[in-house]
């Protein structure tokens, strides 16, 4: 997916959900903070949203312009329409947002996650391309893993989920020089 597309996306989910604001929160968030981002990290092509102040409305969106709709019949993207609780992200993560507001947004905006709290949502969810995405990310010096361990801090995870974040997260980042 590109950063157009993504544009195009949240100023569909915003005239059908009659929201002005949509969040997204899937790994095509990086074209917020990244909007030429590194074709390794644009696999996707769906972009997980949901509207700001009316998340129920998530569903139709879904319905919509998600995954077999006549929108990802004609453009081959599509929305997916999911709940704020869908990724699990730390402490303060709503007052780090990346705005996406510009004349192909067409009065929507996008409020895409921060890198370090969307890669914190792909270590926690754990799946291997979420582990493929954070190792893309580590390798073109988009986190660093100084802030992802403090944020790791700040959120909340049971005691074995939170070391095995902090492996991967140490995975991504091996020691240099030995």
């Amino acid at each position: 997916m590109k950063r157009s597309e993504l544009e195009h996306l949240i100023r569909a989910a915003g005239r059908i959900a009659g929201e002005r604001e949509i969040v997204v929160i899937g790994s095509q968030a990086v074209l917020g903070q990244f909007p030429d981002a590194p074709t390794a990290l644009l696999r996707s092509m769906e972009a997980d949203l949901y509207p700001h102040s009316k998340p129920g409305l998530a569903d139709k969106v879904d319905s919509a312009i998600g995954e077999g709709s006549r929108f990802h019949g004609q453009y081959g993207y599509y929305a997916q329409g999911v709940a704020p609780d869908t990724a699990t992200l730390p402490r303060g993560w709503q007052r780090r947002l990346v705005r996406i507001e510009n004349s192909n947004t067409g009065g929507y905006a996008g409020l895409c996650l921060e890198v370090h709290d969307l890669a914190l949502s792909k270590y926690a969810a754990g799946r291997e391309k979420d582990l493929e995405f954070t190792r893309e990310l580590a390798r073109h010096g988009m986190t660093d893993k100084k802030t992802l361990l403090k944020r790791l801090e700040g959120t909340r995870l049971e005691a074995a989920l939170a070391r095995a974040v902090r492996g991967r997260i140490e995975r991504d980042f091996p020691a240099r020089g030995r």
